[in-house]
């Protein structure tokens, strides 16, 4: 199983981590343009805007690499009580339940980005805001395809059984 989801799962952290890289570059140095910009009594007036929407991007791609790692934030008290096959079990349960909650969110941002995009909302000029907003069905999308990679990960890991490994708390 793993051979196969491996790969996948580098080659998708790598686009992310390039994509969070290229927008963290882009929005600290636009921010210093508009910074400079302002001393001299000029700025663009939809740098603040696009500056506003980036960080929505790098939100939702950090939270896909966060949810590759099993560092995004969850309540997993129940998963530290557990050992062995029921752990992975329930943690398998938890991711699936998660997929569940994180499809509806991609069907209903999907929704309100296709309204946007039909009604024309304009962020700035002529840019429609659907073209930044986009990333919110495709952010939820990517935590699902982490979620599942992780739930099957989690189901072969009741059939081939490692020795249990205590996380140091730090």
């Amino acid at each position: 199983m793993n051979k196969i989801l491996d790969p996948l799962d580098r080659a998708l952290a790598a686009v992310e981590n390039g994509l969070i890289v290229a927008i963290v570059t882009l929005m600290v140095g636009f921010a210093f343009i508009q910074i400079v910009l302002r001393l001299w009594q000029a700025q663009f007036l939809w740098g603040d805007i696009v500056l506003r929407h980036l960080v929505l991007w790098v939100g939702f791609i950090g939270a896909s690499l966060a949810t590759r790692d099993d560092k995004h934030i969850g309540i997993n008290i129940l998963q530290r009580l557990m050992k062995g096959r029921w752990k992975h079990l329930t943690r398998a349960l938890v991711h699936i339940a998660t997929i569940v909650v994180c499809l509806v969110l991609v069907s209903a941002s999907y929704d309100f980005v296709m309204s946007e995009k039909e009604f024309g909302t304009v962020l700035f000029d002529e840019v429609p805001a659907w073209m930044f907003q986009i990333i919110i069905p495709i952010g939820f999308g990517l935590i699902a395809l982490r979620l599942l990679i992780n739930t099957l990960r989690e189901i072969a890991a009741i059939f081939n059984p490692l020795p249990d490994v205590e996380e140091e708390v730090a």
